[in-house]
């Protein structure tokens, strides 16, 4: 058997709570599932994830939704006008 390292990681306590029950209940360890994440780093040579960097567009419609959730307000008055402007944009 190889010899082991422990392993420390820093995680909000209502994480692991709810990470530690969902693992469980899949027959699983909380160490169980760190191995299982750090074995296809090595097997994959990649996160298991896809992760990535959010495009310009992207940047520009989250600080756009952010300016609009402090402001309280939205960019339609009404679900129909939405609607109305989304019908527009898929017959361009």
């Amino acid at each position: 058997m190889a010899q082991s390292s422990m392993l420390h990681v820093r995680v909000d306590d209502e994480i692991k709570k709810q990470a530690t029950e969902a693992l469980a209940a899949m027959g699983l360890s909380v160490s169980d599932a760190v191995r299982i994440l750090l074995k296809r780093v090595v097997n994959d040579q990649a996160f298991p994830l896809e992760l990535k960097v959010p495009n310009a567009q992207t940047r520009a419609a989250m600080e756009e939704a952010g300016a609009l959730m402090q402001a309280g307000s939205a960019r339609f008055d009404s679900a129909d006008a939405l609607i109305d402007e989304l019908e527009k944009a898929s017959q361009q």
